[in-house]
């Protein structure tokens, strides 16, 4: 999509994105059973529940669209439009109280991302952006901040562990050659990277339904949001990604994770 999302399709994003925090403020630090998915991971009844909701509009909305979601499966692929839904992208810290999970809402177009929302439903927080209109948080248009190189950036990930081998050693060298580096991040990360406040979050094993609502709120806020070799990232992408606030620093983290020499 070269032209600009259509206006009514942001709107249906923020409802959608209402509709989900409704249910994930009920369960927010109650007494919520957690089980374990086959890969290991966290869900619980707010994941599930959410994810419902989310579906629910779209089956009145947009009955014709395709959706890939975390929880409850994936239908129409091969659609013009598919919406990418993980209900609570950090369960982790959602199960321990911890507000910087994010409800994550994305479109892709021909397999492209189009249109984003990070949704932070306990502080009040959403991030929106999509092609030809500038990433806005709380209604407000927000850019990334300038960092030309990785010796001034602050670096974010979610955990140095998902690193593993040579991996890990880049990662190293990443952590080396930046400024500062902090932890914990999931989505929340790539939202204060729009917003300015990080240069730099890199990270691993991603699932579409993990990037594809990331992608139109870095870029629409002047970053850049690709996987380590400098592509796109588009539907099959291999989830190894790095955003940036800054072109100049990115190029310079890629030359890192995505090849170049270790130090």
């Amino acid at each position: 999509m070269t032209t600009p999302v259509p206006d009514d399709l942001i709107a249906l994003a923020h409802r959608m994105a209402e509709s989900a925090g409704a249910v994930i403020r009920r369960y927010f630090r109650a007494d919520v059973e957690i089980d374990a998915k086959s890969n290991l991971t966290p869900v619980t009844i707010a994941d599930r529940q959410a994810e419902e909701a989310l579906r629910a509009i779209l089956a009145a909305e947009r009955p014709d669209d395709g959706i890939l979601g975390e929880e409850l499966g994936t239908h129409g692929l091969d659609r013009e439009y598919v919406w990418v839904l993980d209900p609570i992208d950090g369960t982790k810290s959602f199960m321990t109280g911890r507000p910087i999970f994010g409800t994550l809402i994305g479109l892709l177009r021909h397999g492209r991302p189009v249109l984003g929302v990070i949704d932070q439903p306990i502080l009040g927080e959403r991030w929106i952006g999509g092609v030809g209109h500038p990433t806005r948080f709380n209604g407000t248009p927000v850019r990334t901040r300038a960092c030309p190189t990785l010796a001034e950036a602050t670096v974010t990930t979610t955990s140095p562990d998902m690193f593993k081998g040579e991996e890990a050693e880049r990662f190293a060298s990443l952590k080396a050659a930046s400024r500062y580096v902090v932890y914990g991040s999931d989505c929340y990360g790539y939202a204060q990277v729009a917003n300015g406040w990080l240069d730099i979050s890199v990270e691993r094993d991603l699932a579409p339904w993990d990037w594809a609502a990331l992608v139109p709120v870095v870029e629409g806020a002047g970053g850049r949001m690709t996987d380590w070799q400098g592509r796109d990232l588009v539907l099959g992408a291999v989830g190894e990604v790095v955003a940036s606030g800054d072109a100049r620093a990115h190029a310079e983290a890629l030359a890192i994770m995505g090849g170049g020499a270790l130090s």
